[in-house]
């Protein structure tokens, strides 16, 4: 449970979405990070996520894509125009949209590929069973978790927003303020170690 209460790229992309396009946005952003984790719970239950785990290579593949998929939202979002009335003008971004981008970085971040490879096997017992069952129930209980984890930092989250849209100048620099924590992920992502 300690691990949802760790703000990371998850946490920071569900806010953001929350602040750009409302309730609504965050929560499909939430859904698209838990799709992204149930992905990265079949590929460590078929053994995928060991190669990111032993070869720098793939490993290093797979966080430059992240990062420079988070850079590429950032610097969008940096670009965009501010409009005159302190508001700025964020295009409207479709719920399939939100909801993929999500699933893009959640499941280009290694270090999740990594967690649920060494996470999720402590808990699995081949005595008990199917493996590959005990792997796809485990990875659903903790879909579940991080669903209403992001849920909640979404209906938490959307007063504050309300409250930043009345402040003139965050709203000016809305799309730099957002563009600049995705462009913090991104480097971040882009700096972990295997």
């Amino acid at each position: 449970m300690g691990l949802f209460l760790i703000p990371g790229p998850a946490v920071f992309l569900t806010i953001t979405r929350t602040a750009q396009g409302g309730r609504k946005a965050g929560i499909l952003a939430g859904a698209g990070i838990a799709t992204g984790d149930f992905i990265h719970t079949l590929c460590a239950a078929v053994g995928l996520s060991a190669i990111l785990m032993t070869s720098a290579l793939a490993f290093n593949i797979v966080k430059f894509a992240g990062a420079a998929y988070l850079l590429y939202m950032g610097i969008r979002a940096v670009l965009e125009k501010s409009s005159g009335s302190g508001t700025a003008e964020i295009a409207p971004v479709s719920t399939f949209s939100v909801y993929g981008q999500a699933i893009v970085a959640e499941v280009l971040n290694p270090k999740t590929a990594l967690f649920f490879l060494a996470f999720l096997p402590q808990f699995v017992h081949p005595e008990r069973g199917a493996v590959l069952l005990q792997f796809l129930i485990l990875g659903l209980i903790f879909v579940a978790m991080s669903i209403m984890y992001t849920t909640l930092i979404a209906v938490g989250i959307r007063p504050l927003g309300k409250l930043v849209k009345r402040i003139s100048w965050i709203g000016r620099w809305n799309g730099k303020i957002i563009g600049s924590i995705y462009i913090a992920l991104g480097l971040k992502v882009a700096l972990q170690r295997q």
